[in-house]
């Protein structure tokens, strides 16, 4: 028989274990927090992304295009509900190399750009000067923020980052920074699609072996931390462009990261892309359940 929710017991919960990780941070013992496991996961996720922002041209981004191109549909609804960031506070969790970071920038946040990757954070910051914009870096893995506990964010953003941690980890230790009235604003994969699971099963180069894709449970857990969860899903029929690239066009997704390319090549796309995403909306307001089989899910969260 199923435990009825108790929103008082809930909250409990949360308030313990935001209270002992403060403590745990005030004492000096949040180094010990982590398995040792997990420090060999920490080190393995540096050194891939250091070695990705190796191979990048950060000067070839275009960082307009790569958030508002036609197909990087995520992005672009995340600006829209987010709406006027002009000198708000902004936290970007896994920056990555930059392109967020810098686009909220570009838009007026005061923005705070977080890797556990020297190297992605180094690549932030060149391609904010090239942009001519400026970011403040924060070396750190989410599970172990480092700020201090007195920082407080407007916005905290995570894009494609959450499917690497502990999930519930990183909110419970993120959610203290968010200001009153704060939002938190997170995209990743989801779990169910198989196709794209193929795709993950293929392209073992380009990913870290620690990824584990959204499932339903990771969606509820935020209504466990959050009284206003919004969600969006997207890329279902849309899928087909890269079975195009992979069959067709013959593309070796260990060579090229397709979610990457996709955006680069948004024009050459866009002839497909565009009636393709009218009828995911269409097959999403009639039959929800297929929003699990989608690519990706966008997740707005606040307090009231």
């Amino acid at each position: 028989m199923n435990t009825p929710h108790d929103p008082v017991r809930e909250q409990n919960r949360r308030f313990f274990q935001e209270t002992v990780a403060r403590i745990a941070r005030q004492a000096g013992f949040e180094e010990r927090l982590f398995e040792k496991e997990d420090k060999q996961r920490l080190v393995l996720e540096e050194q891939f992304h250091d070695q990705w922002a190796a191979s990048v041209n950060v000067h070839s981004i275009d960082v307009i295009k790569t958030n508002e191109a036609a197909t990087a549909p995520e992005m672009r609804y995340i600006r829209k509900r987010l709406g006027d960031i002009r000198g708000k506070k902004l936290l970007d969790v896994g920056c990555g190399l930059g392109e967020a970071s810098v686009y909220f920038a570009l838009q007026g946040a005061d923005v705070t750009a977080m890797d556990i990757s020297q190297g992605m954070l180094d690549a932030t910051l060149c391609l904010a000067a090239a942009n001519a914009v400026a970011v403040h870096p924060h070396k750190s893995a989410a599970e172990h923020t480092r700020l201090p506990e007195d920082t407080k964010f407007d916005v905290i953003y995570a894009g494609n980052l959450l499917h690497h941690v502990d999930i519930e980890k990183t909110v419970t230790l993120l959610k203290p920074h968010l200001a009153p009235g704060g939002v938190m604003v997170t995209w990743d994969p989801l779990a169910y699609n198989p196709v794209i699971n193929l795709y993950r099963i293929i392209a073992t180069k380009v990913r870290t072996p620690d990824e584990h894709p959204f499932k339903w449970k990771d969606i509820r857990l935020f209504r466990q931390h959050f009284n206003i969860v919004e969600t969006r899903y997207f890329w279902l029929t849309t899928l087909i462009i890269f079975v195009i690239m992979a069959i067709f066009q013959r593309r070796d997704p260990n060579r090229e990261r397709f979610w990457k390319a996709v955006v680069e090549e948004s024009d050459r796309w866009r002839w497909v892309h565009a009636p393709l995403q009218a009828a995911d909306k269409l097959l999403l307001k009639l039959i929800p359940p297929l929003r699990l089989l989608c690519w990706n899910v966008v997740i707005v969260a606040r307090d009231r």
